[in-house]
């Protein structure tokens, strides 16, 4: 699957669309699992991710430390661009999310899943589960 076909599925309009935005945050958002809430999460990045990182990754390990092994990636991806603008060494976003791929594995693990409740409900779970990690992650930051 090329980009294009897998922005629109994830987003449900073409790549540069007005409304991609807008129907990114809404399915995201309203995922009734938070690792759905991750397939509709920036299309784009995920399509980069998972063709280059996890799909690789999956051929040496099993699909769960692939997934972990992306989100860390992914992370220090994130703190890479933050450690070249500001000239110094952190580390917040790379344990920021393993931890989130670590909800993601657990998550799918126990089976836990919220689709039935409202969208204001699923929006404010997915936003609490990445704000607990976040905050985790400061208790950790390097």
């Amino acid at each position: 699957m090329n980009l294009s076909d897998y922005v629109k599925k994830r987003n449900g309009v073409p790549l540069g669309n007005s409304n991609s935005l807008r129907n990114m945050l809404i399915r995201s958002l309203g995922a009734g699992k938070f690792s759905i809430f991750w397939q509709y999460w920036n299309p784009i990045w995920g399509y980069y991710l998972g063709k280059y990182i996890f799909k690789p990754l999956k051929f040496i390990f099993p699909p769960a430390l692939s997934l972990i092994i992306t989100f860390v990636v992914c992370g220090f991806i994130h703190d890479l661009a933050i450690m070249l603008l500001k000239w110094e060494f952190t580390l917040l976003l790379t344990p920021w999310f393993l931890c989130m791929g670590l909800c993601v594995i657990i998550g799918d693990y126990a089976k836990i899943d919220y689709s039935k409740f409202s969208w204001i409900a699923r929006a404010a779970i997915n936003i609490l589960v990445i704000s607990s990690c976040l905050l985790i992650a400061y208790q950790v930051k390097i």
